[in-house]
């Protein structure tokens, strides 16, 4: 098989030839274009960008092209659930008709997160009878169960993925079995690196052809130099609207009373010290108490002087810890694992303490969770630089999605001549099966009529669609709102989205027709609801992002005037398009999506918004909808 990517022809006939395997699946002529298009980009190493509509069939228009080229390529997904989907389903369907036609096997591996596995020197020290119950001492009679029923699956399971379970264990439990990179100290150091589930996965992943992994990792690999996936020609970020969020989050320090609890603990498991854990305590809250008030609001830089000297005081008191770690002695191989991760556990705090110490202007500082857990965070202004030496530079990325957000490129620095962009469009045919309602007639989103005005509208949209609603808001507050009246007022079952987990949920919803789900943000994307179920989206405000997002803030104001434009707009549409995609899921899909806020109709930013949704017909004439919805 030659390096160089097969000609134009060849790609397709092995579209084709994958095709004819699937039931009930033909080929579809932007999931051509998309595998032309990519196979170009690989054979001349351009970057490119690929909008591929719902219905384009986008991961088999990425994965033949792929891996025709006889490339190493990584595939970067959103979800863990999409890499299960692509390792469990895609891949060997790939495989099985691919194989006979380019004349190799095609090997592939996902790779998760250090903390997605067992960890086999855990499970070995829980096996230690008097070790087990002094560490169970703190877990209920639930907790210990699980942790046991992990263990013997720990003699059975190939892998060690959480993914593998048939069941949920309780987060205490999965942790206790489990360990982060943080304190890990490697399989050379580690008594149990021979038969390392975490381990094992890295090593099929460094001689398979397609490593799937998830964006997060990605990002970590970026942010460590390259020091979590093995060397790799091709990237192709799915979902790729996703990549300047959790590239950002990734390449995060963040420091809370939690961590150093953390660390806390895993000191007192190697000596019960109580001077140097009270001191340790006695920082963690004091620092608590600094930022608590500050919750999502940006920290000035440098850090203010007394986050600043409790700062320097914790990482004087953690040195002093390491110091006393590095003096004990021990022949027993459980203790000098503990003794390791509390090392390494320690070490990483320092560094995020010197880190955020010295953090310039191009970082941003602001306080993320709650009052009673509130996390400091520094994360770059931009992720371009990270993504410029660790990704842009040195391999062929491809980015695809169903809606790519209108600044992409410069978002995560792609410079314009070094990366093509194209547009597939969607096979479905938008003009004729589904309408675009905006309710130009309620109230403006800050008006102290809107609530009333929108449960009015949302009773004669559900009742037109006769139930059969996906009902998506930008607040917990105005979906409990509508929830509460709508279950009042109309005889259709109203699923809300914390009844149930989410795919439960989903499946719940989609077995009921009349049924609908009133859900937040969670939900603008991963439901996939063919058919009769879903007749109607509503989304009751344009998903502008907060004003005061601490770092989003940081970014408009870097920009000046034009930031609304630049941020705001695309980040709202991106969100919109998302939602609407809800609606269409199959070439038989019809129905509705309607859009409660006045502004999409009114405002001069309304037409790039609608610009990104699929097109649809358009109306603001209620009775329009009623017609169509009785028609279908």
């Amino acid at each position: 098989m030659p390096a160089k990517a097969q000609h134009e022809h060849d790609v397709v006939d092995l579209l084709q030839a994958v095709v004819d395997t699937l039931p009930n699946v033909e080929a579809r002529s932007g999931q051509v274009t998309m595998a032309r298009a990519i196979a170009d980009a690989i054979d001349n190493e351009r970057h490119l960008i690929v909008q591929a509509g719902t219905g384009t069939g986008k991961t088999l228009g990425y994965l033949v092209p792929a891996i025709a080229s006889g490339k190493r390529v990584v595939v970067s997904t959103y979800t863990k659930a999409l890499q299960d989907q692509l390792a469990k389903h895609d891949l060997p369907v790939l495989s099985s008709a691919l194989t006979p036609l380019i004349g190799r096997e095609i090997t592939w591996a996902v790779l998760k997160g250090r903390n997605n596995y067992l960890c086999a020197q855990r499970i070995a020290e829980i096996q230690e009878p008097k070790q087990h119950k002094l560490d169970l001492q703190e877990f209920s009679t639930q907790v210990k169960s699980d942790i046991d029923k992990l263990v013997a699956w720990s003699e059975t399971t190939n892998t060690g993925d959480s993914g593998d379970l048939s069941w949920s264990p309780r987060d205490a439990a999965w942790r206790h079995v489990s360990i982060g990179s943080d304190e890990c100290p490697g399989a050379s150091r580690c008594p149990s690196g021979e038969t390392c589930f975490a381990e094992r996965a890295r090593d099929s992943a460094s001689i398979a052809d397609v490593i799937v992994v998830n964006t997060h990792i990605y990002g970590l690999d970026v942010a460590t130099d390259g020091a979590l996936l093995p060397e790799h020609d091709v990237v192709i970020f799915d979902e790729a609207h996703q990549l300047e969020d959790v590239m950002s989050a990734s390449v995060s320090m963040a420091i809370s009373p939690g961590s150093i609890q953390h660390v806390i603990g895993a000191l007192r498991s190697i000596v019960r010290d109580d001077a140097l854990s009270g001191s340790l305590q006695q920082l963690a809250s004091e620092f608590g108490g600094y930022i608590a008030g500050d919750v999502d609001k940006r920290v000035p830089l440098p850090l203010p002087d007394d986050i600043q000297d409790v700062l320097a005081r914790l990482r004087l008191k953690i040195d002093e810890a390491v110091s006393g770690l590095k003096a004990i002695s021990s022949n027993d191989e459980s203790a000098k694992q503990r003794i390791l991760r509390g090392q390494m556990l320690s070490n990483r705090l320092i560094d995020v303490i010197d880190g955020s110490l010295t953090a310039g202007s191009r970082t941003v500082a602001f306080v993320s969770g709650s009052k009673d857990r509130p996390v400091l965070e520094l994360a770059p202004l931009h992720v371009g630089p990270s993504l410029n030496s660790g990704v842009w530079s040195k391999r062929t990325a491809i980015l695809t999605s169903a809606t790519i957000p209108l600044a992409m490129p410069a978002r995560v620095g792609l410079e314009e001549d070094e990366v093509d962009a194209i547009d597939v469009g969607s096979p479905f045919d938008y003009e004729n099966s589904a309408i675009l309602y905006c309710a130009k007639h309620l109230p403006l989103p800050n008006d102290p009529r809107r609530d009333d005005a929108v449960h009015g509208e949302l009773e004669k949209l559900i009742n037109a669609a006769q139930g059969r609603t996906l009902a998506l808001f930008t607040t917990y507050r105005a979906m409990h709102a509508a929830a509460d009246e709508m279950s009042r007022r109309l005889e259709y079952k109203v699923w809300r989205q914390d009844d149930l987990p989410k795919m439960a949920l989903v499946d719940a919803f989609a077995a009921e027709e009349s049924s609908c789900l009133f859900a937040t943000a969670g939900f603008f994307q991963g439901v996939d609801v063919p058919g009769q179920t879903l007749s109607l989206v509503v989304i009751d405000k344009i998903p502008f992002p907060r004003p005061d997002d601490p770092l989003l803030s940081a970014r408009r104001d870097e920009i000046g005037k034009t930031s609304f434009s630049e941020i705001d707009i695309p980040l709202a549409a991106t969100q919109l398009a998302q939602a609407a995609g809800r609606l269409i899921r199959s070439r038989k899909d019809t129905g509705v999506v309607a859009i409660l806020d006045p502004r999409l109709a009114t405002k001069g930013y309304g037409k790039k918004l609608v610009s990104t949704l699929p097109p649809m017909k358009r109306t603001i004439e209620f009775s329009e909808v009623a017609q169509f919805l009785k028609s279908i």
